[in-house]
């Protein structure tokens, strides 16, 4: 996006929260939330372009309160005045005439603070026509496929108590495969602010080492417990349970959370074991639904002890709770797992005989009490004896207690870790992502 057309979205931004402010009666409160982006997507396909294309799209979610109920009207935002109070303005009448026929919401929270930021985060990412050419360079002659998506995002917050906040960033995520003859993938993320060509190259080249691996013949592998090493993606798809009833306090006060007994502290997970979430990569805005700012780190576990659930306002006022700038759902936004001892080359040797699992797929709360999860085994996993990669193997259904992988038998966690993106694009493109080490784990239990 060029900077005079995110000026002018600015600008108009802006002008939109001052006329609210003019225009609401003293009794309502509103809030005002902005996404927006100006993105580029290429498809491809058998390292063919299948499509490609720019979308410049925006809108605003505007909540008005008054006596205790609320109500919400989305609509587009264009960046030309005219048009987007028009619209803000046939939105407002709207919300006033719903508001009266609505229920009282006991536990709503009207904005308040004073909070004001404003993150603007440049970025070199690949020029429009040089995406084609720069990706397809090393892939030419492999079944490719994949999307490329990038280009500025904006989120953007203000209400009627004067809070105000400003987040754009640069950014750009490529979620690719490379298939083999007989169907098996290789599946891989490269994403930031920069395009670095030399990571790039070293992606690739790691996942054609890895295709011509899955062209040995499979193997097959009863049911049982094995030794596994987990690399960082799969750790990211293990890792984003947790915002699907676990970490959130309402979760945890409403009996539903899988880190109940943590919580309680009648188990713990291993002293190898801390998250944290951390807005100081700048990949995510700090502030919430309501305009409040989170702080920069937020441990949420440490040394396997919970010491930190995540609570939104409103959990707070329903539970006399502090709150801690948490969004609406309490989940988690920019995730991290410290590293450990184990490095890049030891990998093999320290797995010794086992599996290795690249990534993880279906994965589901098999009992959430017991913080048991479910899922399957997907892309470029391998058997490994004595250090040495033998074969693929068939997808395996596994079934694990969290309280067993992240606690009595996580054997160690590497000394690096990867940013696994974001890569969804429904509705708009997903931002942020996770940053994970790989794991080495003991007995991990595959049911079929």
């Amino acid at each position: 996006m060029k900077i005079e057309e995110l000026s002018a979205l600015e600008v108009s931004f802006n002008r939109l929260i001052e006329s609210l402010l003019i225009k609401k009666a003293e009794d309502e409160q509103f809030t005002v939330r902005l996404s927006s982006e100006i993105s580029q997507f290429t498809r491809f396909n058998h390292a063919k372009v299948r499509q490609t294309g720019c979308v410049a799209d925006g809108w605003i979610e505007l909540t008005l309160m008054q006596n205790q109920r609320n109500s919400v009207r989305q609509f587009p935002f264009t960046g030309n005045w005219e048009v987007d109070w028009q619209l803000a303005y046939t939105a407002l009448q709207e919300l006033r005439d719903e508001l009266i026929l609505l229920p009282i919401d006991p536990y709503l929270v009207l904005p308040s603070g004073n909070n004001i930021s404003r993150e603007i985060h440049s970025g070199n990412l690949l020029a429009a026509e040089a995406v084609v050419p720069t990706v397809l360079e090393l892939v030419a002659e492999l079944d490719f496929t994949g999307i490329y998506a990038g280009g500025v995002v904006i989120k953007a917050y203000g209400d009627s108590s004067g809070q105000k906040h400003w987040f754009a960033t640069d950014s750009f995520t490529l979620d690719y495969s490379l298939f083999s003859t007989s169907g098996q993938a290789v599946k891989g993320t490269f994403a930031g602010s920069d395009w670095n060509e030399s990571t790039y190259i070293a992606k690739i080249s790691e996942a054609k080492k890895q295709l011509e691996l899955l062209a040995h013949p499979t193997k097959e592998l009863p049911r049982g417990q094995y030794k596994t090493y987990f690399a960082p993606a799969a750790v990211a798809d293990l890792l984003l349970m947790l915002s699907w009833g676990a970490v959130s306090e309402a979760d945890i006060q409403q009996g539903n959370s899988a880190l109940a007994a943590l919580w309680r502290q009648e188990k713990q997970l291993s002293p190898r074991f801390s998250l944290k979430e951390n807005f100081q990569r700048g990949l995510v805005p700090r502030f919430n639904e309501l305009g409040e700012m989170a702080a920069p780190e937020l441990p949420v576990i440490e040394k396997g002890y919970l010491v930190n659930t995540l609570v939104n306002s409103r959990t707070a006022k329903e539970y006399q709770k502090i709150a801690n700038g948490a969004n609406g759902s309490e989940t988690l936004r920019a995730p991290e797992v410290s590293t450990g001892n184990l490095g890049f080359e030891q990998i093999h040797s320290s797995l010794d005989t086992g599996l290795y699992v690249s990534n993880l797929h279906y994965l589901n709360w098999s009992d959430r009490h017991t913080g048991r999860i479910t899922g399957m085994t997907r892309y470029a996993c391998f058997w490994v004896e004595n250090g040495e990669i033998i074969a693929p193997i068939e997808n395996l259904r596994f079934d694990e207690s969290l309280y067993r992988f992240w606690g009595e038998n996580l054997i160690d966690l590497t000394t690096f870790q990867e940013f696994i993106p974001e890569v969804g694009t429904y509705e708009s493109r997903q931002l942020g992502g996770s940053l994970v080490p790989g794991m080495l784990v003991e007995d991990f239990t595959y049911t079929l």
